[in-house]
């Protein structure tokens, strides 16, 4: 049995194609998350379908785990770590943002959710400093927070109800990601693999008691749309993305691992307009202009403008 711990190539390493061709299929894999939620959710309550994409992903995962021959790891602490980044990176800001998107458009959405790298980077400078800012990057950071303003902000005018309350729900659930992501150095230690299939075991196992109680599944009649919605998130979003995730993180670091936002912004945005027939209006093009332009400037490096 191969062990289940495999080290990566260190994030401050040279960096290659293939590490950003990594961040472009996590981009890929993600982007999809919100359109196929807004399919699912139609028939399926959030509970259930977090809880169900969730199984459905580890089980996925644990198959590919046993074909390798690859030993899960039965410790303590690398379940108690598992557990801690389901939490904040999957179950809660998931919730969340399933309940959101009955009042929010996966177009907003995609937008609203592609904000981590912008918490990333204020978090990282102003309080865990584990990696360098610099000046491009505090621009950009700032471009991206100007960018949710105009999203939020001109639908605040419009008066205060349900849609700008999910819309900064979105938000607080994004913070938590960016929170994730700084969390998930320190599973750098372990196969990506058995990180993202030993965190949506538990997060499935968690929500599967309310979502018993709460929703009861056998009494729903989803759509056969709704079924391949989550199938197709569980496994493409979910295990292949989690897994991407994991492994970017530990080639590329924190910011430029978030960096993917930036990617995902008119890939999610286009499969939004694709499958779900939205419209882009204004105030979201405008904000989606400026968090691009915000999140890229994050992307380049430029040691020259480091903070001191």
């Amino acid at each position: 049995m191969a062990p289940a711990s495999m080290p990566l190539p260190a994030a401050t390493g040279a960096r290659n194609w293939r590490d950003y061709a990594l961040l472009l299929a996590l981009a890929c894999c993600w982007s999809s998350t919100y359109p196929l939620a807004k399919l699912a959710l139609d028939t399926i309550p959030p509970i259930t379908f977090i809880a169900a994409r969730s199984l459905i992903a580890a089980a996925f995962l644990f198959a590919i785990l046993w074909m390798r021959g690859v030993r899960i790891p039965t410790d303590a602490k690398a379940w108690k770590l598992f557990a801690t980044q389901q939490l904040i990176n999957s179950t809660f800001p998931f919730l969340i943002i399933t309940w959101s998107q009955q009042y929010v458009p996966a177009s907003n959405t995609v937008v609203l959710a592609s904000t981590t790298p912008i918490f990333a980077f204020l978090i990282t400078s102003l309080i865990t400093r584990h990696e360098p800012a610099t000046l491009l990057k505090l621009a950009g950071a700032i471009l991206g927070l100007a960018g949710t303003a105009v999203i939020v902000g001109l639908d605040a005018l419009g008066g205060l109800g349900s849609e700008i309350i999910a819309e900064i729900a979105i938000l607080l659930a994004t913070i938590s990601f960016a929170c994730a992501t700084i969390f998930g150095l320190r599973l750098s230690d372990y196969d990506p693999m058995v990180v993202a299939a030993g965190s949506l075991l538990f997060g499935g196992l968690v929500l599967l008691p309310p979502s018993l109680i709460i929703d009861q599944p056998w009494s729903l009649h989803p759509t056969p749309t709704a079924i391949i919605a989550t199938v197709v998130m569980g496994i493409v979003s979910s295990a292949l993305g989690l897994m991407l995730f994991y492994v970017c993180l530990g080639r590329l670091g924190t910011l430029t691992t978030n960096a993917q936002g930036y990617l995902r912004i008119p890939i999610g945005v286009g499969l939004s307009v694709l499958l779900l027939g939205e419209s882009v209006p204004s105030n979201l093009a405008l904000g989606l202009l400026l968090v691009m332009a915000g999140v890229a400037a994050m992307t380049v490096p430029a040691e020259k403008f480091k903070l001191r």
